[in-house]
């Protein structure tokens, strides 16, 4: 459904993922700068919003997916992954429980599908689920935000562990200082009607607004995988480095735990995570999707692109692990090739956790 803030005056239309809400309004550069700033208000009204209530919500939640939410305390929220049995990635979900219920952001394709898998998995556990997309939307901010709950009552707010990590994670990237600790991102569960109200607001220029672009581009810059860009039918967690928010190493007994401790412990993920700085002479961005080469040959494909407000063109792409972390990158595009260099998000070396000896071969010789 479209949102009442495309009916502000310059709000410009986002495609899927995002369609039903403003790609910008008008100044996209001056929009993000607000956002990074936290200034501005995000409309995230097409992402889904379920609803678990029951006294096992969390309990069983937990056994199902990769993050642990045993104890997960009113106002507490966490981000957990859904796997396949060989630990490839399904959905991703942002966690907020109000005490009585636990509510899911998600990615709007893949509510019903979720919801769906979750009903079949209930069995005798005591929860509901509720898709509230209908009547709750989601707002975001790179600050903490003052608005009224879904039901009309306290704010309710997910706060993004990408920024420090959550607890039980780890993460692959080398740098001195990650990139998405500026990336302290929150979002707001409200009701429906609120955004009406906010329409109004932002047209009376009482309220700042940024388009999904502007948080599209500090996302890129923050190395932060979204599911409906960076993950395909192969993914794994760590070739996104999403254990560092989204998997608790020291839990088990969920689907695809196997897979997440493997390659963890013992081996390496087949793809790596980077960003690329692009050649922005030319104006042209390419469209996620668009192959990756070095040396003339295919090693990836473009996940996310956007234009920042500092650092121009910037795109993540998932590539193989064995492409040299300095290879001289170019990405495809109808219009002709662009020029890419790398930052690394996760090393070509990740991994092992575990060093592990080699036994030697029975019935071997050994010579002196």
């Amino acid at each position: 459904m479209d949102s009442p803030l495309l009916d502000v005056p310059g709000a410009v239309a986002a495609t899927d993922p995002d369609a039903g809400v403003a790609a910008h309004y008008g100044r996209p550069a001056h929009e993000q700068r607000a956002l990074a700033a936290g200034r501005a208000l995000v409309d995230l009204s097409s992402r889904g919003v379920l609803r678990l209530e029951g006294e096992d919500r969390l309990t069983w939640l937990d056994s199902l997916t990769s993050q642990r939410l045993l104890g997960l305390r009113p106002g507490d929220s966490a981000e957990t992954l859904l796997l396949d049995p060989a630990g490839r990635i399904e959905h991703a979900m942002s966690i907020v429980d109000d005490g009585t219920a636990a509510w899911l952001v998600v990615e709007a394709a893949s509510t019903l599908p979720l919801a769906t898998f979750l009903e079949r998995m209930k069995f005798w556990k005591q929860v509901t689920i509720e898709d509230r997309t209908a009547d709750v939307a989601v707002l975001a901010a790179l600050a903490d935000l003052d608005e009224p709950g879904p039901d009309g009552g306290a704010p309710l707010l997910w706060r993004d562990p990408w920024a420090d990590g959550a607890v039980g994670g780890v993460t692959r990237a080398t740098t001195a200082v990650h990139p998405g600790a500026d990336f302290p991102l929150r979002l707001a569960l409200v009701p429906r009607a609120r955004l009406t109200a906010l329409a109004e607001e932002a047209a009376a220029g009482s309220v700042a607004l940024a388009g999904v672009d502007a948080l599209e581009a500090l996302r890129i810059a923050a190395w932060r995988p979204r599911a409906a860009h960076e993950v395909d039918a192969r993914s794994i967690p760590h070739e996104l480095d999403w254990l560092r928010s989204a998997v608790h190493l020291e839990k088990g007994c969920y689907r695809g735990q196997e897979t997440v401790a493997k390659v963890h412990n013992l081996g390496r993920p087949p793809r790596r995570l980077v960003q690329l700085d692009l050649d922005g002479s030319d104006a042209v961005l390419p469209e996620p999707g668009s192959p990756v080469l070095a040396d003339d040959a295919e090693v990836g494909v473009v996940t996310s692109s956007a234009r920042h407000h500092e650092d121009g063109p910037v795109a993540l792409a998932v590539v193989k692990r064995s492409v040299a972390e300095d290879a001289a990158l170019v990405v495809r595009t109808p219009d002709g090739d662009v020029a890419a260099a790398q930052r690394v998000v996760v090393p070509s070396g990740a991994g092992p956790a575990v060093a592990v000896p080699r036994l030697p071969r029975l019935g071997a010789v050994q010579r002196h």
